[in-house]
């Protein structure tokens, strides 16, 4: 069963399944950190219902995105979302990333991925959300190593992770010629620790991090605060 929500930003709705993986407050916050120029050709790796392409699309009028999707279900939900919102510079992809040169022939500029990042044993009966949440089937290598090959030199990637495995990304990205050059931590109240961290890399770049300051995104009660309410509007600065 689908729910239109509304993503309350210039009229822009999208279908979710009910009783299946939904995004999360990440998807706006990475739709937000990504900067491309209107000229750019960009990759994402899993789409899922499309929510961070159809953002991204929407307030920075790319020129080109290749939304890759494994699961069927949910590259049909993200078409489905696309032609809803009457966006035309989208291509849904039903393919493993891994295939990536069947249908882009030359280096992209801009790559991001909120990637799976559960590990240890599936426990979740749902297939298609275990797909979603567990990095079985799309481990970090993959997604960091596919990345580079995809991006021109000083092309930028873009991706949001567990605060806590960031060692684990930044070995990942260095190996792979992709170098850290902004970030920032979120964290689900001021009381907490930061849960995610959100990366910006260029291709071949040098050794050089700008880290932002924390991003909370939620009051005590649990409520989104102010900064995050404002985000489907405002760039993260």
């Amino acid at each position: 069963m689908l729910r239109l929500d509304d993503l309350m930003l210039d009229g822009l709705k999208l279908y979710q399944y009910v009783d299946g993986y939904n995004f999360t407050s990440d998807s706006v916050l990475l739709s937000n950190f990504i900067k491309a120029p209107a000229s750019s050709v960009c990759v994402e790796i899993g789409t899922g219902s499309g929510i961070i392409s159809i953002l991204l699309s929407h307030k920075q009028n790319v020129k080109k995105i290749y939304a890759f999707e494994i699961q069927k279900k949910y590259s049909d939900l993200a078409k489905k979302n696309i032609e809803y919102n009457n966006i035309e510079n989208i291509e849904v992809i039903n393919d493993d990333i891994k295939n990536y040169a069947k249908y882009i022939k030359n280096q992209v500029d801009v790559v991001y991925a909120n990637p799976p990042y559960f590990t240890g044993e599936i426990t979740s009966p749902n297939e298609e959300v275990a797909i979603a949440r567990h990095e079985k089937y799309l481990p970090l290598n993959v997604v960091v190593s596919v990345s580079s090959k995809l991006l021109k030199s000083g092309g930028s990637f873009y991706v949001v992770y567990p605060a806590n495995r960031l060692c684990e990304l930044i070995v990942e990205l260095v190996k792979n010629k992709l170098m850290p050059k902004k970030m920032f931590f979120a964290q689900p109240t001021k009381d907490k620790d930061a849960s995610t961290v959100y990366v910006m890399c260029k291709k071949d770049a040098k050794f050089s991090v700008k880290v932002m300051p924390v991003l909370i995104t939620n009051d005590l009660d649990g409520n989104y605060v102010q900064t995050i309410q404002k985000l489907y509007r405002d760039e993260v600065k």
